[in-house]
């Protein structure tokens, strides 16, 4: 018998999921109408939260390209939850698309079957703040993705209950224990080492997925030497990470993997866990830096954009900027360590917010300019 709350939990996943593709069935035969062509920007730039308005308040992911980038007319789009931002020329657009993986999902979508726009031949740009693990990350620092996981599509038993010799709850949805062995069948589609060398790639339950590593690597290369700003704060808390030398070291542009999830977790053993997690899934091909909420439900709304030829996985890029620890540091009181790290007060907010500006800008101005892309 399957309990009521999981009942209604399944119903209404099942019913976003629907009119997500109810949507999209009905805009894909709506002609565009009014005036002109549909707009075709160079490059899309997503955000996830807001703090106020787009403009003359304290900013969250979307207001510094808002403001710096003269994205000064507002479009109404059906569909999505929110207004798209553009400049004079059309050559941008800005959306917020949170909270969370569905929301994006949906946004993205119904931004994708719009006659307004035509996304064919768009760069993608996903940014926003993140959590970071000490194990491989600090403060301060902006991360271009490799790998997105989902640490959603699992199995899951009560910590209070694990089975003797079960160092987590958490096992694949098609295992019946933790981390079995092969995760996939050798050679199979969903072996990452079968796949395309220099394109983006979905597994196929869409809970792995690997960016353009040659886009990637572009986008790292030239923003690789950019001084990322530090403060006294940032300083002291990465000097409490004893034992922990990347947490240690200044905010820098890196490359890693980040999991995505709809709970937001923290503490030493879910850390542990999302670290063993990451390398599992991508059978150690990347290693987690960063942790978020949207990620993989903006990037299967890409795929499903794609199989309709509306958009271009291998012209996305994914930036998140680091503003907290996922774990507080060794010998710390969790309790503790949540109240003085809350949403809006993580001790490195405001640098990672600056981040994604700072970093995600040289690349949009250069995507703007696609004969100067290289990606080998």
């Amino acid at each position: 018998m399957v309990h009521p709350t999981k009942r209604r939990s399944r119903l209404t996943r099942g019913l976003a999921l629907l009119s997500v593709f109810a949507l999209a069935s009905i805009q894909s035969r709506l002609v565009a109408s009014g005036p002109g062509e549909p707009i075709t920007p160079k490059v899309v730039i997503i955000a996830y939260f807001e703090i106020g308005n787009d403009t003359g308040d304290r900013a969250g992911e979307l207001q510094p390209w808002v403001e710096r980038e003269h994205l000064d007319r507002v479009i109404a789009v059906p569909g999505v939850f929110n207004h798209v931002r553009t400049n004079g020329d059309g050559s941008i657009i800005a959306l917020k698309v949170g909270p969370l993986s569905i929301n994006p999902a949906v946004n993205i979508v119904a931004l994708g079957n719009s006659p307004l726009f035509d996304l064919r031949q768009s760069y993608w740009l996903l940014q926003g703040i993140a959590g970071a693990t000490p194990v491989h990350g600090t403060i301060g620092s902006a991360v271009w993705t490799d790998f997105v996981v989902d640490g959603d599509a699992v199995r899951e038993i009560d910590a209070r209950e694990l089975p003797p010799g079960w160092d987590t709850g958490f096992y694949p949805l098609m295992g019946n224990h933790p981390y079995p062995t092969p995760r996939v069948q050798p050679g199979g589609p969903e072996d990452a080492r079968t796949w395309t060398e220099a394109a983006f790639h979905i597994s196929e339950r869409h809970d792995v997925v690997r960016l353009n590593p040659a886009l990637t690597d572009w986008a790292f290369r030239l923003t690789r030497g950019i001084a990322l700003p530090d403060t006294e704060a940032m300083k002291h808390q990465r000097a409490s990470y004893a034992g922990f030398a990347a947490a240690q070291r200044p905010p820098c542009v890196t490359i890693g993997g980040n999991l995505s999830t709809e709970r937001f977790w923290i503490g030493a053993r879910m850390d542990e866990w999302a670290n063993r997690w990451m390398a599992y899934m991508t059978e150690t091909r990347s290693v987690l830096v960063t942790t978020s909420q949207n990620d993989i439900g903006s990037l299967v709304a890409i795929e499903s954009l794609r199989q309709a030829g509306k958009a271009d996985p291998n012209r996305v890029l994914l930036l998140r900027t680091t503003s907290n620890f996922d774990r507080p540091p060794p010998g710390a009181n969790l309790a503790d360590f949540l109240e003085s790290e809350k949403h809006g007060s993580y001790t490195a907010f405001d640098v990672a917010i600056e981040a994604l500006y700072q970093v995600g800008s040289p690349v949009v101005h250069r995507l703007l300019e696609p004969d100067k892309v290289q990606e080998k």
